[in-house]
């Protein structure tokens, strides 16, 4: 505002104004869209790459955290329900506090709180390792290690739209995911190596030390940015602002519909959860069971090719509820007495499919408002981890009673059927979801 102000002062009123920049035809600016964010191009963008970094050291810091607690839980305890319940931790705690927790993104500047958020979470952390740390302080640590990523998730969505205008955000969100995979699976076997090597204590403060990195990164790599402005009244209260984000979402019915498809990953997350008893079921084993578990990741890193980078935004968008029905829709085949190998395959179609949430969660944020987008990524995040938590949840109680397969088939039915029953209010809503991408592409 301050410099639209100035600009005014500079020129005589009978000046000429600059002329707008020329507006670009609609099925222009999609196709240069869709040719021109390759992933070479967002990688060319400096601070996207320290986002980006940042984001990889810290996801493989989460994962050495998961792996190294849970096993100094059960080398303090010998039993597999504490260490259980330690991984519990690490999911449950921003489910009640993630909406509440995420509007701190549109408060403060983001880059400032990413950077404070890892080193809340470097220090909790660190604590954890502590000798002498009763297992009632560790849970305590590990449960508020936890909720620093939430505001430190929802700035860095909000600030990668900023970064990255409209096809190229799609680009570069899915590369994050992408890397994400990756830093996983890394991660717990760096986890496996560092714990066996020092143990889990010591390895606690290796893990803290990954925060600090990520910290480093992002506070070097980013450059600074005012706070976003707010869209509602002034001094307005937490809880004011809390139920404005669920406001923004449910009223708008992009941001609905988008949410929506987004929270149907409650119904094909739950072969993840059955992988042991799938694999027991079938006499697979411990190998049998890695392949089960790394079929789904597998072709998540597929799907995020294909829907990115094949895949046009206009066409993408229109089929984005279509991809939420396949992603359920190949775990009713598991239904069937079928060997290893084909399990696998469907898991991995079903991942393939599955990676239309990049896209999803790269449109949501997009269409949300600029102002409000940390708090509204809160609420579809805390919704995600919700339907996650409850889907295999309710899978393992009805996987006693019925068995894994039958569980997983049953769940497939349930997904595609909600995702069908989307379809025609996505299709009504689809068209003025690619208007944001178009717009913030042609401002730059």
């Amino acid at each position: 505002m301050g410099k639209a102000r100035a600009d005014d002062h500079d020129h005589p009123p009978d000046a000429a104004k600059p002329l707008p920049p020329p507006r670009i035809p609609r099925q222009r600016a999609a196709a240069e869209s869709a040719n021109g964010a390759t992933y070479r191009k967002v990688l060319a963008v400096g601070e996207f790459r320290a986002v980006w970094l940042g984001h990889a050291v810290s996801t493989i810091s989460s994962n050495l955290l998961l792996l190294s607690v849970a096993m100094l839980v059960y080398q303090r305890t010998g039993m597999p329900a504490a260490a259980g319940f330690t991984v519990a931790l690490t999911l449950l705690p921003p489910i009640f506090a993630g909406p509440l927790l995420s509007i701190i993104a549109d408060l403060c500047p983001r880059r400032r709180v990413m950077v404070i958020s890892d080193l809340v979470r470097a220090a909790l952390i660190a604590a954890i390792g502590l000798p002498g740390m009763p297992i009632w302080g560790i849970w305590l640590l590990v449960a508020l290690a936890t909720l620093p990523g939430v505001p430190h998730n929802a700035a860095r969505a909000a600030l990668l739209a900023e970064i990255l205008p409209g096809n190229r955000y799609v680009t570069g969100s899915s590369l994050a995911h992408m890397t994400s995979q990756v830093s996983v699976m890394f991660g717990l076997l760096l986890g496996g190596v560092v714990v066996s090597a020092i143990g889990p204590g010591p390895a606690m403060l290796y893990n803290g030390l990954g925060f600090v990195a990520a910290a480093f990164i992002v506070l070097v790599g980013v450059r600074s940015r005012r706070a976003p402005r707010p869209s509602g009244p002034r001094h307005q209260g937490l809880w004011a602002i809390t139920a404005e984000g669920a406001v923004l979402v449910f009223s708008d019915p992009r941001l609905r519909t988008l949410a929506l498809l987004s929270w149907l990953a409650g119904f094909y997350v739950i072969p993840s959860g059955l992988a042991a008893p799938l694999a027991d079921e079938m006499d697979a084993g411990a190998s049998g069971m890695s392949l089960l578990m790394a079929a789904v990741p597998a072709g998540a890193l597929i799907g995020s090719i294909v829907w990115t980078r094949l895949v046009p935004p206009a066409p993408r968008a229109r089929l984005l509820a279509v991809l939420a029905a396949f992603a359920s829709l190949p775990l009713v085949g598991i239904a069937f007495d079928l060997p290893l190998e084909l399990v696998a395959l469907l898991l991995l179609v079903s991942g393939v499919f599955g990676a239309y949430q990049f896209v999803a969660n790269a449109t949501f944020v997009l269409c949300a408002p600029a102002s409000g987008r940390g708090r509204t990524f809160g609420v579809a995040s805390a919704g995600l981890q919700s339907s996650q938590g409850l889907g295999i949840l309710a899978g393992s109680v009805l996987a006693g009673s019925i068995g894994a397969h039958s569980t997983i088939a049953v769940a497939g039915a349930g997904g595609a059927i909600c995702a069908l029953a989307l379809i025609p209010t996505w299709r009504k809503v689809a068209p003025s979801t690619i208007e944001p991408l178009q717009e913030s592409e042609q401002r730059t």
